[in-house]
């Protein structure tokens, strides 16, 4: 605003910070999962780790497995070497939850020598998102319409708005009895780790600034 002497008026703001936080119950599942071989060179180690991992690719032709990792390497003892270990990674995404305890007991029973899942996500979290973000504008709005009124001011119109540093985000909540594990036991144990979906937390913040007005 220009005042009577050609000099600029700064306009009187307001800065608020909003959050908005919903839940959505995870509609994806991720599996990781790693199968190893040992052998006395490099090529034997592949070759056995290949013979293993040939009755578990069956079980993956109908799920969405995001990323096949091999690795081969070495063993040492004392700077001397003891042969060689060999490594195939998997994750795994499972959208049909029923099918997923079912999964993991065929994993299990393929004998990995690492498992861990399921981590939970949502396979869309565009509305979710949408949801959090306008929470967090009309939290912003309530805490700046709170101090207009505290300083006996009208609020006026919004003047610029943007994400806070790490704008929107989700995370799984942890629940009781737990949703994870690791290193599992025999396969018929696996219906008994309560695998159910978790619910997530979606959550967006923002900073805003309003002109106040007389």
């Amino acid at each position: 605003m220009v005042g009577g002497a050609g000099w600029l008026v700064p306009v009187a703001e307001v800065v608020t910070k909003g959050t908005g936080e919903v839940e959505r119950t995870a509609d994806r599942a991720q599996v990781d999962v790693t199968f190893e071989a040992l052998g006395a060179e490099r090529s034997e180690a592949v070759s056995t780790l290949n013979q293993r991992v040939s009755a578990v690719e069956p079980l993956l032709e109908e799920f969405e497995v995001r990323s096949r990792q091999l690795s081969a390497h070495d063993n040492w003892d004392n700077n001397q070497r003891v042969g060689s270990r060999a490594q195939q990674q998997y994750v795994i995404w499972v959208k049909d939850l029923d099918r997923l305890d079912a999964l993991l007991a065929e994993l299990v029973q393929a004998e990995p020598s690492w498992i861990n899942g399921p981590s939970w996500a949502l396979v869309d979290d565009t509305e979710a998102i949408r949801e959090a973000q306008r929470e967090a504008v009309a939290d912003a709005l309530r805490r700046a319409e709170g101090y207009a009124t505290a300083l006996g001011r009208r609020l006026g119109p919004l003047l610029r708005i943007g994400d806070t540093e790490g704008g929107a985000h989700y995370s799984p909540r942890m629940m009781s009895g737990g949703a994870s594990f690791e290193m599992a036991g025999p396969a018929g144990m696996v219906d008994q780790l309560n695998l159910k979906a978790q619910q997530i937390t979606v959550t967006a913040s923002c900073t805003a600034a309003w002109s106040l007005l007389d």
